[in-house]
């Protein structure tokens, strides 16, 4: 701090910046729990990702129909259509219903040109950049030009919640 007229004291610089550094940081952290409890995605940190045939569904929660997801969740099972699935914002990730109660997820990312699918319908997940679909069942590739499936992301149900891991 800097002494100005006698005793008053001013902020430096330096602390100013700190100080609005703090504040945003309040804001954003204020955001996602905001986003999260309004049935928002928000960001998943880590996660591993493995092959489309070594990774098995995710099964179970209960037939209740709780519209939003836990805290800290992806989705909520009753926002994955059975037979659809729903693309995640914000964090690249597809999660499948391709059975009644049966969970997969997929990486978003098509693996043609690296765009994000934009759709899932009629059984398959779809690129918007050059017509690439994906089997909601399994990600492996159902029309091109795609040259490899989507890898698949590991998901756990807990209760009527989806969460990565």
């Amino acid at each position: 701090m800097r002494e100005i007229q006698g005793s008053q004291l001013a902020p430096s610089r330096r602390a100013l910046l700190a100080g609005a550094g703090v504040t945003c940081a309040a804001v954003l952290a204020g955001c996602s729990t905001s986003d999260a409890n309004n049935g928002g995605s928000t960001p998943a940190t880590g996660g591993a990702a493995s092959s489309a045939a070594g990774s098995a569904p995710a099964t179970g929660g209960s037939a209740a129909t709780a519209s939003s997801a836990a805290a800290g969740a992806l989705a909520a099972t009753s926002q994955i259509p059975d037979g659809g699935g729903k693309i995640i914002d914000g964090v690249n990730i597809v999660i499948t219903q391709p059975q009644t109660g049966s969970f997969r997820a997929f990486t978003a990312i098509c693996t043609h040109q690296g765009c994000i699918v934009s759709s899932v319908s009629n059984g398959t997940i779809n690129c918007p950049c050059h017509g690439s679909k994906y089997s909601i069942k399994d990600g492996s590739v159902v029309h091109g030009p795609a040259p490899s499936p989507l890898a698949a992301i590991a998901i756990k149900v807990e209760g009527t919640s989806i969460f990565q891991g």
